[in-house]
């Protein structure tokens, strides 16, 4: 399963129709031996593939196997990393039927059925690549993000126009970004990591360049140097290797957070880099055009045209009010917004204002008679605080657009019930915080201008001071909210907090 935006979410629309090659190509490749022979072997959903290419070979160079299947045969070698068997994917079948090819002197035959069955493993491979896992859950709000089955003919036709096909595979570029930089840290990780004896260094111990001891002995054969009772260069060398690969500061001093990643066993991390990919296998590749906002890093990106267009710091929501996991399509922006102010704020926040001698109109809000398109504007002696303030009435109330309004001068609405979007907001300071969870689960842009400059490729301009003017995009956009709490970071891996809780760890 893939999601269903993506037809394998890589090639721009108007690639596809390259695919089809051109007339001369086309007939070149019904003429040639090796596609004569396709022709007359190849069945099933792969037709639907190699008949509109005049069975024009996928894996072919000239009259060899092209090394893009080297590069797919070490991609499905290494296949255990993404969770997959790499059985499945008929790996002895297919080094046996390249390595026939490559030794056949260019015999059409034997190029025809290395090039089939190598599309039929890549194939399988991606929509595997791509499947939703079951452990990870993720709300989808449009049909046109809802993970759905690829085709055959779909994946291979993406590959089929990518400027480089070899790169292509070897960047697996039709998954996200992130599923590619975390893959990669996973097995680099495993690599350095895995096979070192895992001693538990004493909390509390008290580590430091150039002292000697049984503290010092234990943490050399925790990092797997020779014995000794020293911390010296070589130690401090380890140490600050270490504290790289796991997005620690890099300063060769064995600290208390640095003791307390040591104590955790490889099985851990190797659990969390595996549940990180999982959600990463959620978000489409870098030729849709889409927005991605991490929760846990509290940060955004935005992708078009197969690569980050940019990105930016967000507040996202604290721990009692936790900005989702969702994919839906950003369909409009509202200038000038109101801020209709959660229920809960206003029994325990503004009533007790209220009640303390301020008014609705000097704080810049108004009251409402109910939820509806058409709620009448309420009195302030009509409403009584007392009750609203015991969480005996609940209230509508709003804040009028102006400076001080939490949602700034825009939001970006992708429609959802749980009253979710991204919007400006005038509280900067929050923005300046390394930890950025201080939301009620929507998503504080630090610069909601350049956000819509992109989606709508020019300047944001309000026409009036009318509140709520909604614009809607020239074509809606993509966008994922996802939780990645293990993330590529230089050479190796930031494991970030698990401020929601959603590990299980």
């Amino acid at each position: 399963m893939v999601l269903g935006l993506l037809a394998v979410g890589l090639a721009p629309a108007s690639a596809f129709a390259q695919s089809e090659a051109p007339p001369e190509a086309v007939q070149e490749g019904a003429r040639s031996s090796v596609g004569a022979e396709i022709r007359a072997s190849v069945g099933g959903k792969l037709r639907d593939f190699y008949a509109p290419r005049g069975y024009w070979p996928l894996w072919v160079d000239e009259t060899d196997i092209g090394k893009q299947a080297e590069v797919l045969l070490d991609l499905i070698r290494s296949s255990r990393i993404d969770g997959l068997n790499p059985k499945n994917y008929d790996l002895r079948d297919l080094e046996n039927l390249v390595e026939e090819a490559r030794s056949s002197g260019g015999d059409p035959r034997a190029l025809a059925r290395a090039d089939l069955a190598l599309s039929k493993s890549f194939a399988a491979l991606v929509r595997d690549m791509r499947r939703p896992s079951k452990r990870v859950k993720m709300r989808y709000l449009d049909p046109e993000v809802e993970p759905r089955d690829d085709e055959p003919a779909e994946i291979l036709r993406a590959a089929a126009v990518a400027a480089s096909f070899t790169d292509y595979v070897r960047q697996i570029g039709w998954m996200s970004p992130f599923y590619k930089e975390l893959r990669g840290a996973r097995a680099d990780f495993a690599e350095r990591w895995a096979e070192l004896p895992e001693v538990v260094i004493p909390v509390g111990a008290r580590l430091r360049p150039g002292m000697k001891g049984q503290e010092a002995a234990m943490l050399r054969r925790r990092l797997g140097l020779a014995g000794g009772t020293s911390y010296d260069k070589a130690l401090v060398a380890r140490v600050r290797a270490f504290q790289a690969d796991h997005g620690l500061k890099a300063d060769g001093v064995a600290g208390p957070q640095t003791i307390e990643a040591l104590n955790r066993p490889f099985e851990w991390y190797d659990r969390m880099l595996a549940l990180n990919l999982d959600r990463a296998r959620l978000l489409p590749g870098p030729w849709v055009r889409h927005v991605v906002v991490d929760a846990a890093s509290a940060r955004l990106w935005y992708y078009s045209g197969g690569r980050q267009d940019g990105t930016m710091k967000v507040v996202a929501g604290a721990r009692e009010s936790q900005t989702p996991m969702m994919a839906g399509m950003i369909r409009y922006a509202t200038l000038n917004p109101y801020w209709n102010v959660p229920t809960d704020l206003v029994e325990r926040r503004l009533s007790q204002r209220i009640l303390d001698g301020a008014s609705l109109s000097e704080l810049n809000y108004e009251a409402l008679s109910d939820w509806s398109a058409n709620a009448r504007r309420l009195n302030e002696s009509e409403i009584d605080w007392q009750a609203v303030a015991d969480g005996r009435r609940q209230l509508r109330v709003r804040q009028l657009p102006g400076g001080s309004n939490a949602m700034g001068k825009v939001k970006f609405m992708f429609p959802n019930d749980l009253g979710i979007y991204l919007h400006d907001t005038p509280s900067r300071d929050l923005l300046a915080k390394p930890a950025r969870h201080f939301s009620n689960g929507c998503v504080r842009l630090e610069d909601a201008e350049r956000l819509g400059r992109w989606f709508f490729g020019k300047p944001l301009e309000v026409e009036s001071s009318e509140p709520e003017q909604h614009v809607p995009l020239p074509q809606p956009v993509p966008v994922y909210l996802t939780y990645l709490t293990a993330v590529p970071s230089g050479r190796g891996i930031q494991f970030l907090p698990d401020v929601y809780e959603r590990d299980g760890m």
